[in-house]
């Protein structure tokens, strides 16, 4: 079976490593530590620029948190959809839903409107979703080609059960794409026991900061710290690993 491989980033270096190393499409990201945010426009249009043959998809999420949006938020995302879309991805990934955790079709239908006809995918908002048989009915009746989750658990290795169970219910209608902790050791078990065609990966490092002169006591983020020395980088070996241990 063939699988297709897909690579959450969150840089430019980020898409050209995975390129180089097989997969055949990126989710574009920035904040990863926060689930993945809307990059910039300019780090999609250098990432577009950077790469050649492997497809870029956008997440387009205003904000971490829940999946409940404000009428400001659905704008900006409209917004987005549409500066991505003309800035040449060829996918974006999107989600919303209900407080009672339902898909937000009306949220979706105005997102998939602005997509005007890019590959659209349902980001592990999915995985909130009180009932996540009917969510994917909803997804099928909008016409959404992917959906992305973890099984609605805390790994798609552990949630295999529930991913195997949509993938059964989706047929050829859309892809259901495991995602969530794979890993080289992990690949392999969960493809087999999902039966799915793609997977979703992120292939991160820690990399030193060029940074010589360095102030060990100012943090630029919140009361989770990290350090403001080392890089989080996506390694194309790590890349390999996983697509071959997923081929094993």
């Amino acid at each position: 079976m063939s699988l297709t491989y897909e690579i959450c980033i969150d840089s430019t270096a980020g898409a050209v490593a995975a390129e180089r190393a097989g997969a055949q499409r990126v989710e574009l990201c920035a904040a990863l530590f926060e689930g993945g945010l809307t990059p910039t426009l300019g780090t999609v249009e250098a990432t577009l620029a950077a790469v050649s043959s492997i497809r870029v998809h956008v997440i387009i999420r205003p904000r971490g948190g829940d999946f409940v949006f404000d009428r400001y938020e659905i704008e900006a995302m409209e917004r987005d959809v549409a500066a991505v879309r003309e800035a040449g991805a060829q996918g974006v990934v999107i989600g919303a839903l209900t407080p009672q955790g339902e898909v937000d079709e009306e949220v979706a239908k105005r997102l998939i409107g602005a997509a005007e006809g890019l590959s659209v995918t349902f980001h592990r908002a999915f995985d909130m979703a009180a009932d996540p048989f009917a969510a994917l009915e909803t997804l099928v009746a909008l016409g959404v080609d992917r959906v992305l989750t973890s099984g609605q658990d805390s790994t798609a290795l552990e949630g295999a059960p529930l991913i195997a169970s949509l993938v059964e219910r989706a047929g050829d209608r859309l892809v259901v794409m495991p995602g969530g902790g794979i890993t080289p050791r992990n690949a392999g078990r969960v493809v087999e026991a999902t039966g799915a065609k793609e997977i979703h990966f992120a292939a991160l490092v820690d990399e030193p900061s060029p940074v010589v002169h360095r102030n060990p006591y100012p943090y630029m983020g919140g009361e989770l710290r990290q350090s403001e020395f080392v890089r989080r980088v996506t390694s194309g070996a790590l890349v390999s690993e996983v697509i071959a241990a997923a081929r094993a």
